[in-house]
């Protein structure tokens, strides 16, 4: 299927999902969250991918939501408009293979939701981030109050939420944003590399890795130790782990 915003390509089963509307900085519109769940049916079917890489093209990840369109908004409009982006980056958080964001350049407002919504974020040395949605008289519509607390922590992220700041890539990483900083050229070379070298780790157990840390975000310490701790035991029932210590044991790779 051709799309007018998202171009997605497959390569060595990581896909690179890049977002082409460059003429508005990438900037999120009703027709990307179209596109951006009917790819997202296909993933979630899809056994054979183990990586999804989001990029933006041009100089910008994605600069924001399009403020054009929201500008004639009610309060019931605006409210659906917030629902869908979470709905939509909520999405990720339950495919069964990692998502990696390959922040290519500025990622505002809707932007550094999209990133956030990410498992991890990798980030050019140019790249800025921000939320600066109170210099326009609102506050992140995408789950970014929510978020950003979860992965910075409450000072640094109601310092960013409420001073509308751009930061640069290295104060990002100061923080815990972003996990690693590349030089521009090399963002998607090594944006691979990361996510080859978890392609190459058990498929359920780097899946379980995901679900168990998420679903533990949601419970009591006591809770999630239960949960990690059934997890951690279900695993021993599968041809994968058996695989695995037993690759371990004979000092070989694991046959997969």
């Amino acid at each position: 299927m051709d799309y007018k915003i998202l171009q997605l390509e497959v390569q060595d089963n990581i896909g690179v999902l890049t977002i082409k509307r460059p003429e508005a900085l990438n900037a999120l519109n009703s027709d990307f969250f179209t596109e951006i769940n009917l790819i997202l049916d296909d993933l979630e079917n899809n056994d054979t991918l183990r990586g999804l890489i989001i990029t933006g093209y041009g100089k910008a990840f994605v600069a924001g939501a399009d403020i054009a369109e929201m500008s004639g908004f009610n309060a019931e409009q605006g409210k659906i408009f917030s629902e869908t982006g979470q709905r939509t980056f909520d999405r990720f958080e339950k495919l069964p293979f990692p998502v990696i964001a390959a922040i290519n350049g500025f990622a505002l407002g809707g932007g550094m939701e999209l990133s956030m919504a990410c498992d991890i974020r990798i980030a050019s040395s140019k790249a800025k981030l921000g939320q600066p949605e109170v210099g326009l008289g609102l506050i992140p519509g995408y789950a970014g109050t929510q978020r950003l607390p979860r992965l910075i922590g409450l000072g640094n992220a109601l310092y960013l939420l409420m001073t509308g700041a751009m930061i640069s890539a290295d104060e990002a990483f100061r923080m815990g944003l972003i996990q690693k900083i590349t030089e521009p050229e090399n963002l998607i070379e090594e944006t691979l590399k990361i996510a080859k070298t978890i392609a190459k780790q058990g498929k359920n157990a780097v899946k379980q890795a995901k679900f168990t840390t998420y679903q533990g975000l949601t419970l009591s310490l006591a809770d999630g130790q239960n949960l990690e701790a059934n997890n951690f035991g279900k695993l021993f029932e599968t041809d994968e782990t058996k695989e695995g210590l037993s690759a371990f044991l004979e000092k070989r790779k694991p046959n997969w």
